[in-house]
């Protein structure tokens, strides 16, 4: 069997003209489904806005462990650099290299003659490999490339050191048969090409385009380039669908994980059309909403039925010291599905902590986005997530989820004081819902937000509590 490695390339393609953006929050969230996808390439867009690429970059890097994390970058040595020291901290980056091959490309792209265009290949691609092990070069257009130049330039870059090299039908112009003898002709011309990963990215120009990457497979391919959203490039679902049906009869294989993909590519296109901004607050099954109302006359049972209906299976203790201080509440007044929700965040699962708040900075202001800087310790190692929210407590939670690697759907967050004055202290209730079960934490502060990162933390430590008595 030979694996074929998949390359999204979704990423990279937002925000060109192919109908859909996505917010930064929304590029960290499609970044991390990927990931469970377990695609093997993650490409991300290049460089161009500066400071908000780079904290996009800083901030997905380190939440990235089972895909490669690609950046390009354009023929510029400095910009090189730049890219790499974006995605150092991933666990398996990758440098990109993009190079325009036919003349057309050469001339609209970098105003450079093909000898101009070989010798800053040559150099930038030297550059990559000196800082970075994995090192890939995309042929752009090389289907309209001069031959000769073409297999000049492919021995090239793989002397200098490039792991993976990609040939694109940039146009689309070709037929799967047509791109099947390119790529034999190609890989007879350079015999070099069986030393490295051959990939290729196809246009779907003609609405060939998985047809056209597909065909290449027995030709040496080994590394398909698709999109989950965009309708110019191969689509993930539709390229994996072949694997799926006709692998075995093809003899390939590919690590995409099957069982979560369809319900992914349907998140992804979800936020590709505008219609969820999946940050931490988006909403799970929303189980607060059933119509609970307890009573001082009501019994265990009705009790334990009500913490069912919110979604918990509690242990039979747990049960008993929910229903004592439902009991103790319910003396003064109703008790309904928030206040419920509020007695086993503090009553119940009650766990050693896995997680323990170090330090917050939270910047927030009428004129500043709010940022948030968070410090948790584990097992002794201080672990840090940075990360950018609609407010600081958005900020707050989307940084904790940069340190866990982990997004959890929030069913429930309340807020209310406590106490009374100016030094109020203030309560905070987080529901989260991991694998369809809730669990809910609650923190005290005189700060909100502190309370709030607190709560959060303490539903966090219950679903590491609960993942670890299932190993």
């Amino acid at each position: 069997m030979t694996e074929i490695f998949i390359s999204d390339i979704t990423l990279r393609e937002e925000g060109k003209q192919n109908g859909y953006t996505l917010s930064f929050k929304e590029k960290i969230e499609v970044a991390k489904i990927l990931d469970k996808i377990k695609v093997s390439v993650i490409e991300t867009a290049p460089i161009k806005n500066g400071k908000t690429d780079i904290l996009y970059l800083h901030s997905v890097a380190p939440i990235i462990k089972n895909s490669v994390l690609s950046c390009p970058v354009g023929l510029d040595a400095d910009a090189v650099e730049k890219t790499y020291d974006a995605i150092k901290e991933a666990k398996k980056p990758r440098v990109h290299i993009m190079v325009p091959v036919s003349t057309v490309q050469m001339e609209y792209i970098c105003n450079k003659k093909p000898k101009a265009v070989l010798a800053l290949s040559e150099e930038v691609v030297k550059k990559a490999v000196s800082l970075c092990k994995d090192v890939e070069v995309s042929l752009m257009d090389a289907t309209r490339a001069e031959k000769e130049f073409l297999y000049e330039i492919m021995e090239k870059v793989i002397e200098c050191g490039a792991k993976t090299v990609t040939v694109c039908d940039s146009a689309g112009g070709m037929l799967p048969s047509e791109f099947e003898s390119f790529l034999k002709d190609l890989f007879a011309a350079v015999p070099k090409m069986n030393e490295v990963k051959v990939s290729v990215e196809c246009s779907d120009s003609l609405n060939m385009a998985a047809a056209c990457a597909l065909s290449c497979i027995g030709s040496g391919v080994t590394q398909i380039k698709t999109s989950v959203v965009s309708h110019e490039y191969p689509r993930l679902s539709a390229v994996a669908k072949v694997f799926r049906e006709k692998g075995d009869a093809l003899e390939v294989k590919t690590g995409i994980n099957m069982a979560v993909l369809d319900n992914s590519v349907k998140k992804i296109k979800l936020m590709a059309r505008g219609g969820n901004s999946y940050t931490p607050f988006d909403g799970g099954t929303n189980a607060t909403a059933e119509n609970i109302e307890l009573s001082s006359s009501d019994d265990i049972a009705s009790v334990k039925l009500a913490v069912s209906k919110l979604g918990y299976d509690l242990s039979e203790e747990d049960n008993a010291k929910v229903y004592d201080e439902v009991a103790r509440v319910s003396k003064s007044k109703k008790v309904g599905s928030k206040e419920l929700d509020a007695i086993v965040a503090s009553v119940a699962m009650q766990v050693i902590p896995t997680y323990k708040l170090k330090s917050y900075v939270i910047n927030n202001g009428n004129i500043i986005t709010p940022t948030a800087h968070i410090e948790l310790e584990k097992s002794g190692e201080v672990l840090q997530g940075f990360c950018i929210g609609d407010g600081p407590i958005d900020a707050a939670f989307l940084a904790i989820e940069q340190i866990t690697g982990h997004h959890f759907e929030l069913d429930d967050f309340q807020i209310q004081s406590v106490t009374e004055g100016r030094g109020a202290m203030g309560s905070s209730i987080v529901k989260l819902r991991h694998n369809g079960k809730p669990f809910s934490g609650k923190g005290i502060s005189t700060d909100i937000i502190g309370a709030s990162i607190n709560a959060y933390i303490n539903a966090l430590n219950k679903i590491c509590f609960e993942e670890e008595d299932e190993r």
